[in-house]
C-alpha cells in the first residue's frame, strides 16, 4: 500500500435504486445535509468523514484537490449511473480566506433527479460489518417533536442600528467618489432568540412551500433558500447564473408589474449587474472552449422581491475542471463583495460590524469526477438551539441612497423570517 493510500480511511460506498419516495428534509433531519431545488436535489445523514480545509488565498482551489483525492480513495459500487450518484461531499464554505471550513461525506446519502428518479447511496467502512439499505433507511422514520415545543414567542433584534448601517452606506459611497471601488456590499445581521428550539426541518419545509423555484440547503444549522447559483458542472457544461439588481415585491400583481419594469429599466442596477456578468464570464473563460451569457438580463421573481439575472453558460476544456476549481476561481463575485474585489474587501472589513461566517459563501456538494452545483449562500441563517442569526446585504454603486438600500435588505430579511417567526 503506498503512502497516499494510507492517508485516507478505507471506505466502500453502494448506490442502489430507491422505490420509497423518502422527502430529502426528512433525510437531512435536523444536522444533516441537504441540497434541493424544485424537487429535484441530495439529502445525506451521518458522516462517514469529514475533510478539514486549509485557509488562506488559494484554500478553495487546495479543497478541490483535496476533496477529489479523498472521493477517489472509496472503493464505489454505482448500480445507478446517474449524476449525484456515488460518494459526494457537501460543504457550506466560509466567506473570508482566513476562516476555516470543512466539506463533510455523509454516511447515507438520498437522491432525487429531475424525472423522477431516485436511488440511496450508503458509505461505510470496507472492512466493518456491512449494514444494510434497509436498516439505514429505517433510521429516517425518527418521529418530529411534538406540537407541544414548537416555539410560541420571539425577539427579533437587529445587531447594528438602521441609522448605523445608513451611516456605513454613505461612507461607502463617499468612497467610491475616488474611482478606485465601482461597487461595494454591506450586509446587515439580525438576531432571532425563541422560547423554545427551533426545529430545522420545519423552517426547510416552509422555505420550500414559500420559495419553490429557489435552492434549499442545509449543511447542519446552517439553512437557506438561495436564487442564486454560483456555478454548477455536469460532464463537461458548465452553468452559473449570477444575480445583481433587486428590487422589493408588494404582493399586488399590477405594483410587482410596474417594479419589474422599472428594475429592468434601471441604468444603476443594469450597471450594478453588468459588473458581476464581465467578470463571471472572465473567471470562467479560462477553463472553457466556450462561455457566453444571455444577451440581456431578465427578470427573476421569487416571493418577496426581483432579480436583475443573467445565466451564464459554457463547455468546459478538456479535462474539464472541478466544480470546485471553478467555485475557487469565482468566489466571491461582485454580487456579493464588490468590485474590484480586493479593494471591495478591505471597505467590508472596515464596515461591516461582524464576521460574515458562512453568509455569501458558497454551498453546495461535490462527486469524485468533478460534478456538482454550489449556490450562493444568500436568504440564509444560522440556527443554535433556539437562536437565530439572519443576513442580508445589498450592492452600492456611486448614487446608491442609504434609505433605499435599507428597505431592499429588509425586503430580503423577509425570506427567513416568515419561515422562523411564525404567529
Amino acid at each position: 500500500m503506498t503512502p497516499a493510500e494510507t492517508a485516507f480511511p478505507r471506505l466502500v460506498a453502494h448506490t442502489t435504486r430507491l422505490d420509497a419516495d423518502i422527502d430529502l428534509i426528512t433525510v437531512a433531519g435536523a444536522q444533516g445535509v441537504l441540497f434541493e431545488q424544485s424537487g429535484a436535489g441530495l439529502a445525506g445523514r451521518g458522516v462517514a468523514m469529514r475533510i478539514k480545509l486549509p485557509i488562506g488565498q488559494d484554500r478553495l482551489e487546495a479543497a478541490a484537490e483535496l476533496t477529489h483525492q479523498t472521493l477517489s480513495h472509496i472503493e464505489t459500487h454505482d448500480e445507478v449511473g446517474l449524476t449525484g450518484c456515488g460518494p459526494l461531499a457537501f460543504g457550506a464554505l466560509p466567506f473570508e480566506n482566513d476562516s476555516p471550513g470543512e466539506m463533510i461525506i455523509p454516511s447515507l446519502i438520498v437522491g432525487r433527479s429531475d424525472d423522477g428518479a431516485r436511488w440511496v447511496t450508503t458509505i461505510q467502512p470496507l472492512d466493518g460489518a456491512p449494514i444494510s439499505t434497509e436498516e439505514q433507511l429505517q433510521t429516517l422514520e425518527t418521529p418530529k417533536p411534538p406540537t407541544a415545543t414548537n416555539p410560541t414567542r420571539f425577539s427579533v433584534q437587529a445587531m447594528q442600528s438602521p441609522t448605523s448601517w445608513c451611516y456605513g452606506v454613505a461612507e461607502a459611497v463617499k468612497a467610491m467618489s475616488s474611482g478606485s471601488l465601482d461597487k461595494v456590499v454591506l450586509a446587515r445581521e439580525i438576531l432571532i432568540e425563541a422560547d423554545a428550539p427551533l426545529i430545522v426541518s420545519e423552517i426547510l419545509e416552509r422555505l420550500r412551500i414559500a420559495y419553490p423555484s429557489s435552492m434549499i440547503y442545509a449543511v447542519g444549522g446552517f439553512i437557506g433558500a438561495s436564487p442564486e447559483l454560483l456555478v454548477s458542472r455536469n460532464g463537461d457544461v458548465v452553468r452559473s447564473h449570477p444575480m445583481a439588481g433587486t428590487a422589493p415585491r408588494r404582493g399586488d400583481p399590477a405594483v410587482d408589474a410596474r417594479q419589474a419594469a422599472s428594475l429592468l429599466a434601471s441604468s444603476k442596477d443594469r450597471d450594478e449587474h453588468q459588473i458581476t456578468i464581465d467578470m463571471v464570464l472572465d473567471a470562467i473563460l479560462p477553463f472553457c472552449s466556450y462561455v457566453d451569457s444571455e444577451p440581456e438580463p431578465s427578470i427573476v421573481s421569487i416571493a418577496n422581491v426581483h432579480h436583475l439575472a443573467s445565466l451564464v453558460e459554457g463547455r468546459l476544456s478538456l479535462p474539464p475542471a472541478s466544480v470546485l476549481s471553478l467555485v475557487a476561481a469565482l468566489h466571491p463575485t461582485p454580487a456579493v463583495c464588490g468590485w474590484p474585489r480586493e479593494v471591495a474587501l478591505e471597505l467590508i472589513q472596515k464596515l461591516e460590524p461582524f464576521d460574515r461566517g458562512l453568509y455569501t459563501g458558497p454551498v453546495g456538494w461535490v462527486d469524485a469526477n468533478g460534478n456538482g452545483r454550489f449556490a450562493v449562500a444568500i436568504r440564509c441563517a444560522e440556527i443554535t438551539d433556539n437562536q437565530a442569526r439572519l443576513f442580508a446585504g445589498n450592492g452600492l454603486v456611486a448614487g446608491s441612497d442609504p434609505r433605499t438600500e435599507l428597505a431592499e435588505t429588509q425586503a430580503k430579511l423577509q425570506a427567513l423570517l416568515t419561515a422562523i417567526v411564525r404567529p
